[in-house]
């Protein structure tokens, strides 16, 4: 589609109560969505903390040869391994481009899919605006919703993880 033809279809959308236009040219498709996004949440600024600092490897290695004993494993550390097991039937959707993640189409709406939920091929999951339009998130594959990755309202970069999925 020419540019020109593009900028002239998006001023004369501008200050019209229009949300959604299709325009078909041939063999040329354009789906215009228009709105209001719900305000974002307000930014909660995280503080630095310090990254931990290693132990000197001579430290580390003293005990050792000492005869001392290795310290047993925490049970916090076999976690990683049960997650990692969980997470092999599990896939996520990703963030196509970058842009601002909605969960509902309005704010008034409710979400288009829930934790728990089996979704199909092709259901729309979520919104991601993208230079004031927005864009339909649909699932590739069918799943079970396991978690939602993202909080609604926040801006997501290409190839975020949006949510986990459950394959069925």
């Amino acid at each position: 589609m020419d540019v020109d033809k593009l900028k002239a279809i998006l001023e004369a959308l501008q200050g019209t109560d229009v949300t959604r236009l299709t325009w078909v040219s041939g063999q040329e498709t354009l789906d215009v969505r228009l709105g209001h996004p719900p305000p974002a949440p307000a930014a909660v600024h995280a503080v630095p903390m310090p990254a931990p600092m290693a132990a000197p490897i001579h430290a580390a290695a003293a005990p050792a040869a000492a005869g001392n004993p290795a310290p047993a494993p925490k049970p916090a550390e076999a976690q990683p391994a049960a997650k990692a097991a969980a997470d092999q039937n599990t896939f996520t959707v990703n963030s196509p481009f970058v842009g601002t993640f909605y969960r509902s189409a309005s704010p008034e709406s409710p979400p288009f899919v829930d934790v728990g939920q089996v979704v199909k091929k092709g259901q729309v999951l979520c919104i991601v605006e993208a230079m004031k339009l927005m864009n339909e998130i649909e699932a590739e594959q069918p799943g079970r919703l396991v978690e939602v990755l993202v909080q609604n309202g926040s801006p997501v970069e290409y190839g975020e993880p949006l949510f986990r999925l459950e394959a069925v």
